[in-house]
């Protein structure tokens, strides 16, 4: 393919892939509050939305062969994540808070699965026992985002027990900011729509990949710039869009929720589910070095949210700054 068209593809393929899915979020968002969702479980739905771009690059470059490009659109994907969806939003907002009792249950979820693909990516676990101790960890806290506010709200609403007050922000809503659903569109036509997103959202990530393979190739750019600096974080688009929005209408349970599911969809639907069918190459230096910086940043990143107060303006910079710095850091290490 010439470098124009591959070029031309690329920038198509990528406009349609973001455009695609931020409709997907969006009407997801609206199902969402049309159900009278809590807040918890729409961070959950926006977040499995807005991963479209980033998985479909990753199991497409997985597909191709091109293990390193797959796995590091999700490497940087995360780490451009906690940056540009949590970051940028306390930046922007002068704050991120949320209830300490979902911070603890979202965070240790993201991390736990972090650690594990990561332990899987670096020869530490076997892709079956990873995949087992996922499931551990994500068809409880599925459980509890579903039908928590149902399962946990049996204490008194006065009740400070951490069971209560968990409950209550599992079954948090929307505040009155958040703008009605007064589109007249029947939730089967909605369905419709998400399906046809979808759809572009899987073309145009497939299209994207194969455009950058082709450029990379012809301008010897290294895997790990073209997974983890370029196709990474443009993938992530619509999630930073989407936490951006949350952020700035005081709903951090949503955003820290969208955030921390984002990363764990990525990463279990990314790498841990795909390493069952397929054997993924060996991590290599840069690439481990890659994933201690994500454990690393994940936990600064939860220690952050959980000082009194939340995550304020001048602690995100650092946090993005920080982000900038991993990126320098692969461009000189490629």
């Amino acid at each position: 393919m010439p470098p124009v068209l591959a070029v031309s593809l690329f920038l198509v393929s990528l406009a349609v892939t973001l455009a695609a899915a931020q409709l997907f979020a969006r009407r997801l968002d609206r199902l969402g509050v049309r159900f009278g969702f809590p807040e918890a479980l729409i961070g959950l739905l926006t977040a499995l939305a807005a991963d479209g771009p980033e998985i479909s690059s990753a199991l497409f470059a997985l597909i191709r062969g091109a293990h390193d490009v797959g796995v590091g659109v999700l490497v940087g994907s995360n780490g451009f994540n906690l940056a540009a969806m949590i970051g940028l939003s306390a930046v922007l907002a002068g704050r991120v808070r949320l209830p300490r009792e979902v911070l603890l249950l979202e965070g240790v979820v993201g991390l736990l699965v972090t650690l594990l693909a990561g332990g899987m990516l670096v020869g530490g676990l076997s892709p079956g026992v990873a995949a087992a101790l996922s499931a551990l960890v994500l068809i409880p806290y599925l459980v509890l985002v579903i039908a928590g506010g149902r399962l946990l709200e049996r204490p008194p609403d006065r009740s400070r027990s951490p069971a209560a007050r968990l409950a209550r922000a599992l079954h948090e809503h929307p505040g009155p900011e958040r703008a009605p659903d007064t589109q007249g569109n029947p939730t089967h036509h909605l369905l419709a729509l998400i399906v046809f997103d979808l759809v572009l959202i899987v073309a145009g990530s497939a299209g994207m990949v194969q455009s950058a393979l082709t450029l990379a190739g012809d301008w010897h750019v290294s895997s790990a710039v073209l997974g983890v600096v370029i196709l990474g974080p443009l993938t992530s688009i619509p999630n930073a869009a989407t936490a951006v929005r949350l952020g700035r209408a005081g709903r951090g349970a949503a955003l820290v929720g969208e955030t921390f599911n984002s990363n764990t969809i990525n990463l279990t639907a990314g790498v841990i589910v795909p390493a069952l069918l397929v054997t993924l190459s060996a991590a290599a230096t840069l690439a481990k070095l890659q994933l201690a910086w994500l454990v690393a940043v994940t936990l600064l990143t939860l220690g952050l949210l959980a000082r009194p107060g939340g995550m304020r303006r001048a602690s995100a910079l650092a946090l993005i700054v920080l982000y900038f710095a991993f990126v320098v850091g692969t461009l000189v290490g490629a």
